[in-house]
Order: C-alpha cells, then sequence, then structure tokens
C-alpha cells in the first residue's frame, strides 16, 4: 500500500516538473541562454552598422583588403560571404562611414589633387548630409573621360569629385555612391569600365548597389592661353573648358538628359606666379557652376523606388534601408513590371519590420501575392510623414 502511495507521489512530481518546465520553456525571454534565437534577427544585430550588399540572393560584407598595399593591382576592398565574416569578424577591417574633410590651408591651383586627387576612405554614400525624414535617390558620377593635351595630368576624376561636393551643397534627396567601389566591384566580376552604360551592367548596378541614375561626362580642355610683355615678364594666364555630362536610368538603361557648359575666356584671367594653374582651376569653377543647378534639378525629380534583393521564407530583404530613408514601418507597395516606360501592376504590399546592414532591409508581405525578384518597390506610407 505504501509503495502504491509512494508511487503515486513520484508520479505527480515528475508530471509537476514536466509541467513546470513546459510552461518554462514556453514562456523563456529572448534573453536565456539556452533558447535559440531568429538566425535572421541575430545576423541583423550583428550587421547593424556594416555595408552589407545582396549579389545573386548571397549576402556580403564589404571589407578592407588587406593585400591592397602590396604591389600589384590589388582592389582595396574585398566582399566577403556574411557567415564567413561573422565567423572570423575580428580578422576583417571594415571601412569608416567618415568622410575625410578637405585640408585647411591648402591651395587647389598648386595641390597634386589636379593630377591625382587624394580623397580619403568613403563609405560606399559619400554625401556627409544627416539624414532627413524624406526618400534619398542613389546616384554614382563616374569619372569624366578626360580629353587633354598633357598625358600627365587627369583633370577628370577630380572634377568629378568637385561635381559630386557641389551638387550635395544643394540637393538633401540625393546619395552618392563611391564610384571606386563601383569600379572595383565590376571589375571583380570581370566586367570592362566600357560596359558601364550597358543596359545589362546598369541594371545590374541597380539590383546590387540600388543606384537609380548614372552620370557620365567627357571634357575638353582645359586650355590655357598665356601672353608675357616687358611690363608683365610672368604673364598673364587665361584658361577655357568645356565640359558635357548625361544622365542615364539604370532601370531602363535610357539617356534621361544631356547637359553641356563652358566657361567665358575673360572670367579666368590671373596674373602672377602659377597664373597658368590658378586659371585651370577658375576655368573648372565657373563651368561646373553652370552645370550643378541643372543636374540638381534632375536629379531631384527622379522617381524613388527600390528593388528585392532576395526573398527567404516570409522575409522580403530590399536593397535600401536607413541612409536611404526608409523607416520600420513604413508599407511598401510592390508592382508587378510593365512595358518600358509603364509604371507597372502593383499586386501587393510590404511592411518594414528592420534594418539590414547600414542601407538595406527586410519586411514582411501584409497584402497581395508574394513577390518576385524583378518587382519594383515604391513607397505607400511613410512611417511619421
Amino acid at each position: 500500500m505504501m509503495d502504491f502511495k509512494g508511487l503515486i507521489y513520484r508520479s505527480s512530481s515528475f508530471l509537476f516538473l514536466f509541467i513546470l518546465l513546459f510552461v518554462f520553456a514556453c514562456s523563456t525571454p529572448s534573453w536565456f541562454p539556452i533558447k535559440k534565437g531568429s538566425p535572421s534577427k541575430a545576423k541583423t544585430k550583428d550587421l547593424v552598422d556594416k555595408e552589407v550588399i545582396i549579389i545573386d540572393k548571397e549576402e556580403y560584407v564589404k571589407v578592407y583588403n588587406p593585400k591592397a598595399s602590396e604591389e600589384g593591382n590589388q582592389p582595396r576592398y574585398l566582399y566577403i560571404p556574411v557567415n564567413e565574416y561573422l565567423a572570423k569578424k575580428e580578422t576583417f577591417a571594415s571601412p569608416s562611414y567618415r568622410k575625410e574633410e578637405p585640408r585647411k590651408g591648402s591651395s587647389p591651383s598648386i595641390q597634386p589633387s589636379l593630377s591625382s586627387p587624394a580623397v580619403g576612405d568613403q563609405f560606399a554614400i559619400v554625401s556627409p548630409k544627416p539624414l532627413s525624414s524624406g526618400l534619398k535617390k542613389k546616384v554614382v558620377i563616374s569619372h569624366f573621360d578626360d580629353r587633354i593635351l598633357q598625358a600627365d595630368e587627369t583633370f577628370g576624376d577630380w572634377i568629378a569629385e568637385k561635381l559630386i561636393k557641389e551638387v550635395d551643397r544643394r540637393s538633401t534627396k540625393i546619395l552618392f555612391v563611391d564610384y571606386r567601389m563601383v569600379k572595383e566591384f565590376l571589375e571583380s566580376r570581370g566586367i570592362s569600365l566600357a560596359d558601364l552604360e550597358t543596359p545589362n551592367v546598369l541594371r545590374l548596378l541597380n539590383e546590387v548597389f540600388g543606384i537609380h541614375a548614372l552620370v557620365s561626362g567627357h571634357l575638353a580642355g582645359p586650355y590655357t592661353f598665356v601672353t608675357k610683355g616687358e611690363r608683365d615678364p610672368e604673364g598673364t594666364a587665361s584658361a577655357i573648358i568645356k565640359v558635357e555630362i548625361k544622365l542615364i536610368d539604370t532601370l531602363t538603361g535610357k539617356n534621361l538628359k544631356n547637359l553641356e557648359a563652358s566657361n567665358p575666356v575673360l572670367a579666368t584671367k590671373v596674373k602672377g606666379s602659377f597664373s597658368e594653374e590658378k586659371a585651370k582651376v577658375k576655368a573648372i569653377d565657373v563651368t561646373l557652376s553652370n552645370l550643378v543647378g541643372p543636374l540638381s534639378r534632375e536629379l531631384d525629380g527622379l522617381d524613388w523606388f527600390c528593388r528585392i534583393a532576395k526573398i527567404e521564407g516570409d522575409e522580403v530583404y530590399l536593397n535600401a534601408g536607413k541612409l536611404s530613408g526608409i523607416k520600420a514601418g513604413d508599407i511598401l507597395e510592390v508592382f508587378r513590371p510593365g512595358k518600358p516606360g509603364e509604371r507597372g501592376e502593383p499586386i501587393g504590399k510590404i511592411q518594414i519590420l528592420t534594418y539590414f546592414g547600414i542601407d538595406a532591409s527586410m519586411g514582411n508581405l501584409i497584402q497581395g501575392k508574394r513577390p518576385e525578384g524583378d518587382d519594383i518597390l515604391r513607397i505607400a506610407k511613410h512611417e511619421g510623414a
């Protein structure tokens, strides 16, 4: 009899203990070490301040190439698969997001940057402006093709950097993507820069980096003219340059706008030491001042959209996030692409849940059909707007 009661007691104890453990397991807080949390949430937390891109549905983190300082044509950055990065992240150095400030007290007329611009380490987005509540379009300005007589001078890349700074001062709706990063990415995939403006390459830039438009350009000059006399032994210099730029839509490959400008020669007359170099800088400044306004207006007028980078179960990853102005809670409408130039058919809506890296995001479908990789998303409701 005693054994029977003991058995009942022990059975009741085991049953109570089982129920207690079951309830505890169901209510275990997220911080409890034995509970296995969502892999995507853990991954998102580890990558919140990293530059992540998704290529062919695979996630990569941008890091410095430790061999970049060695001899040979080594890329400055590498793209490491996310899982490999997370497993050995202490061995990788990620690029900083701070843009190097111009050196104070330097004279642009005699700076080495005229022939070899020294730009500091830049994050993919080179715009230094603080984020505002609006959505921002991503633009890349390629280094301009030089058409000059002096083989030892290359003004095209310096002018492109200067144009970025001038447009950036005027516009709050643009994020400039570092052209060097785009160049190294294409070279790593065996794509020639000569194909940069082809539809397939433009579409690749749109899919991977979310770039809306490419600005490319050509320049003729600067050509200098120097006159000397008895009263002016050092000479008086003037210069002229012509800059042509075109704005290309990455989604369609269409040429949206052609702009060109040149400077009046009289506006660049300079006497004295380094007069030729100073005249060249004046010519560039005057010419760019005539281009900045029209280009800024064209860029501001671009239509904002983003793309689906990857679909994983119920989670939809987008190639736009915090830097682009996306907020958690935003609702984006999904469009199935139609004919070229058409907006397409709306098929559903996605709500943003969290950021993924510094300029990507993740959301869930809340209405309509399951999206596909070629679909385009436009904002339907901006959180806090």
